[in-house]
């Protein structure tokens, strides 16, 4: 009884010291999408394009993701958790290099679609190992390591306002920025859990197709993407073509974006398991629409950038919920992780064009007014999450916890 005892207290102590190497894993996969959104207007300029070229090259990542994403579960498989983890986040590191280097638009696309596909292979394997890490603790996590996924982006955008407002070079910005969170995100990979599958265990098709309750789940997921994905890749430009902010108002619009999500999502569990998924959705919803309503209808500034920090505000647990409910729809975590996020990225795809286009076609004041129409959605879509609602787990340290036994 002693040995097992202390055997389940060696389990439980590596599942806890996991889940601070997994927080810290997505804070390194958050500080490279900071660190490239705050640029997005120097890397136009030096490439050359227009708003509607940008907006094309900015769907690119998406596309790279949603054909790249369905790969992970038979990485993981293959190679295991700890192994799949560590090359994949040193790819997505190192792909943040890329997009300041392209000199027109075709390198700019194809710089971003493997900046897009590295981004949601390690996405998926990261989030997939969180859902087994809230399975083991029977509480919910999920929001909380998004929440450091936006202080990552946070820190990164930080960083990138600072270089914006002192001028610097994004090429030597994003490749001094690359090296350090590459050497950063294989420390934390260190203590992630090499989980493996069973012997007998059928590995998943080498590229699967989003599940059937993928769809349903995905679409609030999508909705809340959509407008995420706008505001981090366009409020910089808003700010600096719509209300001639400086560049580095205007890439400081987006830090507030960041920042509203991170304090969103790392307050998140504890307002999901007072409230529950569907309210939460519901409530961040009407933020976020009323956040759209003043960005479109602003002309300074300061309240352009309030409306940006309440529609991150809004949108911030949308996403972990998704994620959190495909990883208890089925027996293969990835798989349905990677269906869900397939179907909610796929927002990504439309975002960067539509909003792109329109703006060719109207103006950017236009284009944010679709993004508010699907903050509105939310409201409408919420109840989707209803059927995903955290059920009771056996805990980590209980003897009758059915997961299996991770390899510290």
């Amino acid at each position: 009884m002693a040995s097992k005892g202390a055997s389940t207290a060696q389990v439980t102590t590596a599942v806890r010291r996991a889940r601070y190497a997994v927080a810290a894993v997505f804070c390194v996969h958050g500080a490279v999408t900071g660190s490239f959104a705050t640029r997005v207007p120097w890397i136009q300029d030096h490439a050359g394009v227009s708003a509607g070229q940008l907006g094309l090259a900015l769907a690119f990542p998406a596309i790279g993701a949603a054909l790249a994403m369905p790969l992970a579960g038979r990485i993981g498989h293959r190679f295991g958790a700890r192994t799949a983890l560590r090359a994949l986040l040193a790819l997505w590191t190192l792909s943040l290099a890329l997009p300041a280097l392209a000199p027109n638009l075709a390198t700019l696309c194809v710089a971003l679609f493997v900046y897009g596909a590295t981004s949601g292979m390690s996405d998926v394997t990261m989030n997939a190992l969180g859902v087994d890490l809230e399975r083991r603790l029977d509480r919910s996590i999920m929001s909380g390591l998004h929440g450091m996924w936006s202080v990552g982006a946070l820190i990164g955008s930080v960083g990138g306002t600072l270089a914006a407002h002192l001028g610097t070079d994004a090429r030597v910005h994003h490749v001094l920025t690359a090296a350090v969170l590459t050497l950063l995100g294989l420390a934390a990979c260190r203590g992630v859990l090499d989980m493996r599958p069973a012997v007998d265990e059928e590995p998943p098709p080498r590229f699967a197709l989003p599940p059937r309750s993928a769809l349903l789940i995905g679409t609030v997921g999508f909705c809340a993407v959509f407008v995420e994905g706008a505001s981090l890749d366009w409020s910089a430009v808003y700010l600096r073509d719509v209300l001639d902010a400086s560049p580095g108002l205007a890439a400081a619009s987006t830090t507030g974006f960041t920042l509203t999500m991170a304090v969103a999502r790392l307050a998140g569990d504890r307002v999901v398991d007072r409230f529950g998924a569907v309210r939460t959705v519901r409530v961040g919803g009407a933020l976020a629409a009323v956040g759209g309503l003043m960005v479109v209808t602003s002309n300074h500034p300061a309240v352009a950038m309030s409306g940006f920090a309440l529609l991150g505000l809004g949108v911030a647990v949308v996403v972990p919920l998704a994620f959190a409910a495909a990883g208890r729809s089925g027996p293969n975590a990835s798989m349905a992780i990677a269906g869900v996020a397939t179907v909610t990225y796929s927002s990504s795809l439309l975002a960067p064009s539509a909003v792109g286009a329109l703006a060719d076609l109207t103006s950017l004041v236009v284009s944010f007014g679709l993004v508010t129409a699907l903050a509105f959605g939310l409201i409408a879509l919420a109840g989707v999450l209803r059927t995903a609602e955290r059920t009771t787990r056996p805990r980590v340290d209980s003897p009758s916890a059915t997961a299996p036994t991770p390899k510290p």
